[in-house]
C-alpha cells in the first residue's frame, strides 16, 4: 500500500484539527458515545435510511453531473473513487491500489485493485480507468460524455496512457504535487463502468459503480433505494465483504424541521444538521439518550454570501467591501448562530497552511465607512440598482436573506429575495444568472483545489472575476513543493481574495450528524478503516456507507 503524502509535508491535518479549532469531536447520546466496545461488534442486515437536505435533479453521470453535498454522499454509496483523504491529511489509495508521482510530480503512475468488479459484472481495469478519466477531462476515447465543469479540473492532464491490464500512467504539462486528492475530488470523481460511460439515454439513471450499494430503484424527490453489493471488494474485519447492511435508503427532505421530526420519530435513522437550531435541539436529545449525535469543531465548509462580480454595480470593490463592513457579525452570531459556529474570514479554515487570522476582508461592522464607498460609487456611476438576493427554500436562509436585506438597508443597497431549489440554485451558479446567492462551498483539503474554482476563465468560477494576481498565485501554487514557500503563496492568495471581497464570508460550517442510537460506524471514531488501516478523515467517515449498520440488525 503506497501512502500519498499531500505536498504541503501531510499539511499536519490532525494537529490542526486539535490546536486550531480547540479539537472538539463528540459522539454523544445512548448509543455508543464513540466507544465501540459499549455495543459489541457490528451486526449484519437491516436497512437506514439517511435523510438528504436536497434531491439531485440531474442525476449522477458523473462527468456530467453538479453534485452538491447530498448527491456526493449517494455517489459515495454506488460508486469509489481512486483516492480517498485519511486523518494524517494525506490522500491514500482506495480504489487504486497505488498511485505513484515522479520525480518532478508530471507523471502519475496509477495500479488498481485486482479482482473488482462493477454493479455489472465487468471487471475494473486500467483501460475503464482511463476511460473514465478522459471522460472527466473531455479527452476523444472510448467514451460518449460531454463533461460540464471537470474539463478545467482536469485540462493540466497530457495525457492518459495504458500500461497494463491493471496501470496506467497520467501525464500532465506541468508539476502536479496535489494531483491525488483531484482523483477524490470531495468525492465526485467515481469510477463507472464502460457500459454507464457509453450509455447515451440513461446514464443519469442507470448507475453502475464498483460501490458498496447497487442501485435499486430511483423515485426522484421521493427515495432512492440501493441494495448491498454481495461481491464488494472490501473486506470487513469479520472476514467476510462490506457492507454490513442489506438495504440504503436515500430521502431527501429539505425542511430541517421536518428531518428531525423523522429522525425523533424513527421514519428516518441518519442525517446531517446545518442549522443552529437543530444541531441545539438534537445535541440536547444526544444527550437525554434517544439519539446518537456526532459533532465536530473540524470544519468542512464555508458558509458565504456569493456574489456574482462580472455584474454592475458588485464588480466595483468598494460596494462589495461597503457590503461585508454593513454586516454586524455579533448581531449576526446572536441571532442567527445562536453561537454555533465560528466567523470566517475567507476561504481557508484555521487547519490550512493558507489561514490567516487577518485577511484584510472587513470583520468588524462600520456603517459610516460603508455608506462612504456606496455615495463615492454612486458619485461616478449614478444610483445603485436593485440586487436579487437566491436562497434555498430551508427557514433559516429566508431568516439570513432577511438579516442580509435589512444590513444593507442601512448602508441605501436594496435587495429582493427570491426562493429556489438547491439543484436550480447551482444551475444558476454555473450559467451566470444571479447577483448574489447564499452558498457553501470550498471543503477543507490541498489549497491547490481551489483552483478550480477561482481561476478567471474556470466554469465553476461562479464568482465570475478574472484577477491576474490570483491566477500567478495559484498557478505558483500549483507547481511548488516546498511546503513552506507553498504555504506562503496561498497565504498570499488568502490576502488577495479578502481584500477583493470576491465574496461575503460569514461562517466555518462544521460537520453535525444525528442518528437512532442503533446505528453505528458513520463517525471517525467507529467508522470502518480506509484499506491499509487508514482512518478516514472526519468528512469522509460521515459519507463512508459501506461501515454503516445496526445494532438490531
Amino acid at each position: 500500500m503506497t501512502r500519498i503524502t499531500r505536498p504541503t509535508a501531510a499539511i499536519v491535518l490532525v494537529l490542526a484539527l486539535v490546536a486550531g479549532c480547540g479539537g472538539k469531536s463528540d459522539r454523544s447520546g445512548g448509543g455508543d458515545g464513540g466507544d465501540t466496545d459499549a455495543v459489541g461488534p457490528p451486526v449484519r442486515g437491516g436497512t437506514v435510511t439517511f435523510a438528504l437536505d436536497a434531491e439531485t435533479g440531474g442525476g449522477w453521470c458523473l462527468p456530467e453531473s453538479q453534485l452538491a453535498g447530498s448527491g456526493i454522499t449517494v455517489a459515495r454509496a454506488i460508486y469509489d473513487t481512486l483516492t480517498m483523504p485519511d486523518r494524517d491529511g494525506d490522500y491514500v489509495p482506495f480504489l487504486a491500489e497505488t498511485v505513484e508521482p515522479s520525480a518532478d510530480f508530471t507523471a502519475w503512475t496509477i495500479t488498481v485493485r485486482d479482482d473488482v468488479t462493477f454493479h455489472d459484472g465487468s471487471a475494473l481495469t486500467a483501460e475503464v480507468v482511463k476511460n473514465n478519466l478522459d471522460a472527466y477531462r473531455g479527452a476523444a476515447g472510448n467514451h460518449a460524455r460531454s463533461p460540464l465543469l471537470t474539463i478545467f479540473v482536469f485540462a493540466n492532464i497530457e495525457g492518459v496512457e495504458v500500461t497494463g491490464e491493471r496501470t496506467l500512467v497520467v501525464s500532465t504539462k506541468i508539476p502536479w504535487p496535489a494531483f491525488p486528492a483531484f482523483l477524490y475530488s470531495s468525492g465526485r470523481l467515481g469510477m463507472m463502468a464502460q457500459a454507464q460511460l457509453d450509455d447515451t439515454e440513461s446514464c443519469a439513471s442507470e448507475l453502475i459503480g464498483t460501490g458498496p450499494f447497487v442501485l435499486d430503484e430511483w423515485v426522484t424527490g421521493r427515495r432512492l433505494r440501493a441494495t448491498r453489493n454481495s461481491d464488494y471488494w472490501q473486506v470487513a474485519p469479520d472476514g467476510e465483504a462490506y457492507p454490513y447492511l442489506d438495504e440504503i435508503v436515500f430521502e431527501p427532505i429539505v425542511d430541517p424541521e421536518q428531518r428531525a421530526n423523522a429522525l425523533l420519530a424513527d421514519d428516518i435513522q441518519l442525517s446531517r444538521f446545518f442549522t443552529a437550531a437543530d444541531r441545539i435541539q438534537l445535541r440536547a436529545e444526544g444527550e437525554a439518550g434517544t439519539l446518537d449525535v456526532f459533532e465536530t469543531e473540524a470544519e468542512s465548509l464555508k458558509g458565504f454570501w456569493q456574489l456574482n462580480v462580472s455584474k454592475p454595480p458588485l464588480d466595483d470593490v468598494r460596494i462589495r467591501r461597503a457590503m461585508a463592513l454593513a454586516i454586524d457579525r455579533e448581531d449576526y452570531r446572536e441571532t442567527l448562530d445562536q453561537g454555533e459556529f465560528t466567523d470566517a474570514n475567507g476561504p481557508f479554515g484555521p487547519e490550512s497552511p493558507a489561514y490567516l487570522e487577518d485577511t484584510g476582508y472587513p470583520m468588524e461592522q462600520d456603517l459610516d465607512e460603508a455608506r462612504r464607498l456606496v455615495a463615492e460609487h454612486e458619485a461616478e456611476a449614478g444610483p445603485l440598482r436593485v440586487i436579487r438576493y437566491q436562497h434555498s427554500p430551508e427557514s433559516a436562509q429566508q431568516d439570513q436573506a432577511v438579516f442580509f436585506q435589512q444590513a444593507m438597508e442601512e448602508i441605501g443597497v436594496e435587495i429582493t429575495i427570491e426562493t429556489v431549489q438547491q439543484d436550480a440554485l447551482i444551475d444558476d451558479a454555473v450559467s451566470g444568472d444571479y447577483d448574489m446567492m447564499s452558498f457553501a462551498n470550498y471543503p477543507s483539503g490541498d489549497p491547490d483545489e481551489l483552483t478550480v474554482w477561482f481561476t478567471g476563465q474556470s466554469p465553476v468560477n461562479f464568482a465570475r472575476f478574472d484577477d491576474a494576481e490570483v491566477d500567478r498565485l495559484l498557478a505558483a501554487g500549483r507547481v511548488e513543493t516546498d511546503p513552506e514557500a507553498r504555504g506562503a503563496i496561498y497565504q498570499d492568495l488568502n490576502r488577495r481574495l479578502g481584500e477583493q471581497a470576491y465574496c461575503l464570508w460569514h461562517t466555518y460550517m462544521t460537520p453535525f450528524v444525528a442518528s437512532s442510537t442503533a446505528v453505528h460506524g458513520y463517525d471517525p471514531d467507529t467508522a470502518a478503516d480506509l484499506p491499509g488501516g487508514h482512518r478516514p478523515d472526519e468528512a469522509a467517515a460521515v459519507s463512508a456507507t459501506y461501515g454503516l449498520w445496526r445494532e438490531d440488525g
